[in-house]
Parts: structure tokens; C-alpha cells; sequence
């Protein structure tokens, strides 16, 4: 196996390190990451600058870039050959619900499945996770039953592990994503020289987040595992759709 590995907390991020140095038991790993914290960069492209890429005394390469060009670079143009699985996190804090709109945690392995291979999100659900084996030990689990037995081509996972002991970990299970309420006010204040800026709020609390969503599973102290797809269509409204657009002409 060649395991691509990214992240959006930056190439110098302990979870990534783990992961590193764990999967190399299992096979090739390349690590491509940011520079820096993307966190929140989401699936965007840096189209307006050069990419440049460094190695640093690991082997890890880093671009100063979004998770995302980390791995469209990685398999379009650094890579000799495409990689058989892709790889994200392991991310410090969850990404739940609403939040893989904005992850580029998700991204990173969303762009990956754009590319073809199957990929993975991993995130460690605590406040500032510090130790990572627990997390290591669920996501080789999780990554030798993809090995094992392959999902479908257009699926990729998004995991979030609870921040807990091993014994405290209550399973496995299947979630869809909840939702938050909107998130709270930006912050106003002043820079040095007394102009006015603005920090973006915190997101809102939990909305959606009953039995059988991420929120639920990680306050059970559960593995979350959600499959998530990147067509976006609505399929249940097109005809509906068809129908409304009759009155437009």
C-alpha cells in the first residue's frame, strides 16, 4: 500500500506525526501538509500565487498552500504514481456535523476522492488532544478493514474518536451528520491603531444532534464513522424542481 497523508494543522502537527509513523509498518507514506494551521480552509485552491514545496528532515514535504492543493499537487504533479489510499488528520479538535463544510481536514480527504482514491477524515474529538494512542489505535483498525474490504468509489469516511481511554471507548458506529445552530456574532474590537475589526464568532451549539448523528455518537463515548458523498444534488427535489421552473417563462 501507498498512503497519501495530509492535514490542515500543518505539517509539524503531532497527530499527522503519529499516523506517520505508524502506517509506515503497512506500507509507503508520503506526507504532503501545509506549512501552517489551515484550519478551515475548507476545499479551497490557491490559484492566484505559486506553490512552493520543501522536506524537511522527516521526509514530510510542505506547501504553503490549503490542505487541498496539498493533495491535488501531491497526486497531479509530485507523485510518480497515484497513491491507494489518502489520508487526513489525525485533526486536534472534531469535525462534526456542519462543520465538514468548513474542515480542511474533510477536504484534504474529499480531494483526494475527487482524484480517485479511496480516502479517510480522522479527527481526535477533544477541547486540545494531547495523546494520540487511542486515536492511532482506532484509525489502523478502521484503515486495515478498508484495506480489507473496499467501500464503494464514491464514498469517503469521516471519523471522529472520542479524546478518551481505550477502555472507555463504548464501539463502533454508523452516524449521519447533525447540525448546529447558526453560529454566534463576529467580535468587534480594534487593532493597535484603533481600527475596527472583527473576529468570526464561535460556531453555535449542537441542533440536530440526537441518536444517530456524530454529535451523539462522541457524547457516548462512541467511534464515529460517516460516509459521506461529494454530489451535492438534491435528488429528491428535482421534480419538484422541474415543476416550480414551468413558471418561470
Amino acid at each position: 500500500m501507498h498512503f497519501l497523508l495530509s492535514n490542515d494543522d500543518g505539517y509539524q502537527a503531532p497527530g499527522l506525526a503519529a499516523l506517520a509513523n505508524t502506517l509506515v509498518d503497512f506500507g509507503k507514506v508520503t506526507v504532503v501538509a501545509p506549512d501552517r494551521d489551515r484550519s478551515g480552509a475548507s476545499n479551497s485552491l490557491t490559484l492566484d500565487v505559486p506553490l512552493h514545496v520543501k522536506q524537511d528532515n522527516r521526509g514530510f514535504m510542505y506547501v504553503n498552500g490549503t490542505p487541498t492543493d496539498c493533495v491535488h499537487l501531491a497526486i497531479t504533479g509530485l507523485l510518480e504514481e497515484e497513491p491507494d489510499m489518502v489520508i487526513s488528520g489525525i485533526n486536534s479538535g472534531a469535525n462534526l456535523g456542519d462543520d465538514v463544510l468548513y474542515s480542511g481536514t474533510v477536504a484534504a480527504a474529499m480531494e483526494g476522492r475527487f482524484l480517485g482514491c479511496p480516502a479517510i477524515a480522522f479527527s481526535l474529538a477533544g477541547e486540545r488532544p494531547e495523546d494520540f494512542s487511542v486515536a492511532i489505535e482506532v484509525a489502523t483498525r478502521i484503515i486495515k478493514n478498508v484495506i480489507d474490504k473496499p467501500l464503494d468509489n464514491d464514498v469517503l469516511l469521516n471519523v471522529n474518536i472520542p479524546d478518551v481511554k481505550q477502555e472507555q471507548i463504548a464501539g463502533f458506529v454508523t452516524t449521519r451528520l447533525g447540525n448546529r445552530h447558526k453560529s454566534e456574532p463576529a467580535q468587534e474590537t480594534s487593532d493597535p491603531k484603533g481600527r475596527k475589526v472583527y473576529w468570526v464568532g464561535p460556531v453555535g451549539p449542537e441542533q440536530d444532534a440526537g441518536e444517530g448523528t456524530d454529535f451523539h455518537a462522541i457524547r457516548s463515548n462512541k467511534v464515529s464513522i460517516t460516509p459521506m458523498q461529494v454530489d451535492l444534488t438534491r435528488h429528491n427535489a428535482l421534480q419538484q424542481m422541474s415543476n416550480w421552473i414551468k413558471g418561470i417563462s
